[in-house]
């Protein structure tokens, strides 16, 4: 496998680097302390270009492949969590059913505003007796005289309730023993965007519950062939879980850069913390740690790319990445002693956010399970 990034990848991950650290970083306590969604950061990216990296350009993407897409988010994850999961979410979770399942007149309609980042994308599959067990889903959907009508409910969905959101795919039962998928325009009568959670962390990004209370929307928003939903949504977290990998290494590695600053500069005992062994070990493991890491999540990318069947790669990665988040951050907390535990530091807000990445997008028990079933156990 060549390890080298090529000019073009360098060039995206420059840029996205570039504005994450002059127009994210700088902002990024103030929005996680108002909890408030960065649209004007946002719109920046829409911008530049970077909320369709993986996308064609003739719908308005950057024509890129999926290992950029990758060093996009890890960047903006690495300036700030909330930012971070906001574009993964919109481009892997909101954009790709749309692109990958949708007919002609759907990409047509939603592609240019999904990936110009004029309208945020959502995706609607967690519900209140579904989250790992997926397949139970309640919401069903009804098809008569032309339209779907639409009766349920979902949880924690990001991107729905923004000012430039505009629509969420949902999976939903069309039947006994049948799950379709279905696009739901924002502003859709019986559709209800509900008030944001109040979580412990991600702070700036938008997770709403979802109501459909007799929602109705065109037969002809249904999203591939009715009954594909199960397998289209497989499909979906197989991709979303790269990109959830990469917001984990850029996670990881603002812990570590952090971690090492502040080893660095604090004194003890005459000399620098970072001059003390049990520092350095520390210093030390999550770098080779984050390095195994990141290569994990450049494979499964890779592998997307190649057309090659990725699923194992992406939950191996997404186990490793998420644990090493959580670890990363509780060991700068550490390092950073009382002034870990203050608001002031990074590591603070880091470390609040970096739980959901071993939950988010399947939890770690259930990568395990898609391991396990990969090795063939």
């Amino acid at each position: 496998m060549n390890l080298d990034l090529t000019d073009e990848q360098r060039e995206i991950q420059r840029l996205a680097r570039d504005f994450a650290t002059a127009e994210v970083m700088p902002a990024a306590e103030e929005l996680d302390r108002e909890k408030r969604f960065p649209l004007d950061i946002v719109k920046k990216l829409g911008e530049l270009g970077l909320m369709g990296v993986p996308y064609p350009q003739e719908h308005g993407g950057g024509g890129a492949d999926t290992l950029s897409y990758a060093l996009v988010v890890e960047e903006l994850g690495r300036a700030d969590q909330s930012v971070g999961i906001t574009v993964a979410a919109h481009t892997s979770l909101g954009t790709w059913p749309i692109y990958a399942f949708g007919t002609e007149e759907q990409k047509q309609e939603w592609l240019p505003q999904l990936c110009s980042g004029q309208r945020l994308g959502a995706f609607g599959l967690t519900e209140p007796e579904a989250g790992s067990d997926a397949a139970a889903a309640r919401t069903t959907a009804h098809l008569d005289d032309g339209h779907w009508t639409i009766d349920g409910a979902k949880q924690f969905i990001t991107n729905a309730g923004t000012d430039i959101s505009g629509c969420v795919t949902i999976t939903a039962r069309t039947g006994e023993e049948e799950i379709s998928n279905l696009i739901v325009a924002n502003g859709t009568p019986g559709y209800e965007v509900a008030e944001p959670y109040r979580k412990m962390g991600w702070n700036a990004s938008d997770t709403r519950p979802l109501n459909f209370d007799s929602a109705q929307v065109p037969e002809d928003n249904l999203l591939g062939p009715r009954g594909a939903g199960f397998k289209q949504f497989l499909q979906t977290l197989d991709g979303g879980r790269i990109s959830v990998s990469a917001l984990a290494i850029g996670s990881a590695q603002r812990c570590l850069d952090e971690a090492l600053a502040y080893a660095r500069e604090r004194r003890a005992f005459g000399q620098a913390i970072s001059r003390f062994q049990t520092i350095q070990a520390k210093l030390a493991d999550l770098s080779t740690e984050l390095e195994a890491a990141r290569l994990l999540t450049y494979k499964a990318a890779l592998e997307k790319d190649a057309g090659k069947t990725f699923s194992l790669a992406a939950a191996q990665a997404k186990l490793k990445t998420g644990r090493l988040a959580v670890r990363a951050a509780e060991e700068a907390v550490q390092i950073h002693g009382g002034y870990g535990y203050i608001e002031e530091y990074p590591v603070c807000r880091f470390y609040r956010d970096a739980k959901i990445l071993t939950i988010g997008e399947g939890t770690d028990e259930i990568q395990q399970m898609i391991i396990a079933r990969g090795l063939g156990a």
